[in-house]
Order: structure tokens, then sequence, then C-alpha cells
């Protein structure tokens, strides 16, 4: 089948569903399913963090740890890149700009310049249009520490491992409910020698021994690799699962109150055939 063939046949598949169902959420999926359905293609996951993972402090007011992956196939990935890489040329007249959410929240360091009014309106309307163009696909894990803590105690486990364990987990069944079998490079951030060291422990302790749903051969058939950089190395991919971070956070907290750059990824979320997102693009432990 050629690919306009093959668009041809998803197109009517998706008008079909939308017809039934009456979801715009459907074709969403549909969207998502036919981009990993592309056979022989790379694939990116991103990985970062929102919230403090220790156990020994608890902010009341932001008492979650949150980690998420944005997976992007390769071709996408570069459009947004591209993208990402004009934006801060456009207001900073550099590449070399960390888009990072608490800065730019607070506008702090570069970010000082939208304390101008007319150029932060500007700044958020550019951005907000690259990420709610950009195709990629957003799984995420989240854990509310105090009840956390309240139901295991002692033996609570490390938020930051139960997270990627999570996150891990879903990045399979993402993957696995296509045709292909794509191979998925995954890049996450460094945040300390000893953080690190215990982060790739865990890493290859899933990999090597697989997880109660995955088996490990099912992890080391789908992830390619597993890199880990510094903010100084200016990634934009992270940069991009920075930015989704903070809004999901804001959502897990208080699913009520509406939080505009939350909605404009909302339809990123992975998620099942009837569009559910709970325990796919958004799996949250207690």
């Amino acid at each position: 089948m050629t690919d306009d063939a093959g668009a041809c046949a998803w197109l009517s598949q998706a008008q079909s569903i939308v017809y039934r169902m009456g979801k715009k959420r459907e074709i969403k999926f549909l969207e998502i399913n036919f981009m990993l359905e592309q056979q022989n293609k790379k694939y990116h996951f991103f990985l970062d963090e929102t919230g403090d993972h220790g156990l020994t402090f608890i902010d009341d007011n932001f008492p979650i740890f949150l980690l998420v992956g944005c997976l992007f196939e390769d071709s996408e990935y570069q459009k947004a890149v591209a993208n990402i890489i004009a934006l801060k040329q456009e207001f900073f007249n550099t590449s070399q700009v960390i888009l990072h959410s608490r800065d730019i929240r607070k506008c702090e360091g570069s970010f000082q310049v939208l304390f101008d009014i007319d150029i932060k309106k500007r700044f958020y309307e550019r951005l907000n249009k690259i990420i709610s163009e950009a195709k990629f696909i957003i799984i995420s894990v989240a854990i509310n520490k105090k009840r956390h803590i309240e139901k295991y105690g002692k033996v609570a486990d490390n938020p930051y491992s139960i997270c990627l364990s999570y996150i891990l987990e879903r990045l399979v069944f993402c993957t696995d409910d296509k045709n292909s079998s794509p191979k998925v490079s995954i890049t996450i951030e460094k945040r300390g020698r000893k953080e690190d060291e215990q982060l790739l422990a865990h890493y290859n302790e899933i990999i090597d021994r697989g997880t109660f749903h995955v088996i490990s051969t099912r992890f080391k058939k789908r992830i390619e690799s597993f890199s880990m950089v510094t903010k100084k190395d200016n990634d934009n991919g992270l940069q991009i699962a920075d930015l989704c971070a903070y809004p999901i956070a804001r959502h897990v907290l208080n699913s009520e109150e509406p939080y505009i750059p939350f909605t404009i990824i909302k339809n990123k979320l992975y998620c099942s055939g009837a569009g559910k997102i709970d325990g796919y693009g958004l799996k949250i432990f207690s």
C-alpha cells in the first residue's frame, strides 16, 4: 500500500469511528496511532520531572512528584526543534536560551524580557502555537507524596523509582498497541552524581528483570538507548518535556481549575481506544 493509500485508508477509518462515536478525542487517538504505525522509524522519548522526589520534606502547596515523557517520531521531533530554535532566535537573538518552565513563569534570567506585557503576549502565543501543533505523545506518572507516606510509612518506595517503572511500562504499552515495533531512544536530564547513579541502577534493574506487567525482553526489544544529559547541553526535547510537566502537575492537584497550558497539551496524552487518559497518559499512584 502506498503512503497516500494508507493515509486514505486511515482517514476513512477515522471518519467512520468519529461518525459512530461522535467524540473529537477519537480523531486525536487515531492520529496518534497513525503516527506510530509507520515502519522502520526512530523515536525519541524525553523525560523530565516536577516536584521534589524526596520523602523527608513535603510542600503542602505542592505535595506531588510527577515524571513526564514526551514521545516523538524523529522527523516530527526535528520539526519541533526547528520551531523552538526559531522562537529563541526571535525573542532572545540566540538559540542557547534554555526554556525552563519556572523561569518563564517567574520572568527570571533570560525571561526578564517577559515583564514587557506586549512581548510576553507574543511569546506565549508563539510558544503555545508551537507546542499545540507539534506531534508527540505524552505519558506521565504522578505520586502524592503525603498520601504515599500515610499509606506505606517507613517502607514507602522512592517516588522517582516508582514513576520511572510505571512510565517505562506505559511506553511499552503505547508502542505495543501498534503494528510495528519501533525502537525508542530515551533521554533524561542529569540531577547529581548520587541521584544519577541511583537512577541508572534502577533503570538497569527494570531492563534486566522486567516489572510485574512487562518482562525484560519486551523492554530490551523496544528501548534502543538511555542517555543522561545536563541542562547546559540545551536539549530541546527535554525542554518541551519540562514545559509539559508543570501543567500536568497543576491538573493533578486541582483538575477542576482551568489552566490554559494544560488544555493545550491535554489531547497529546496517551489514551485508550475509548479516549480514557487515566491509567494511560496520566497514571496517578497513591
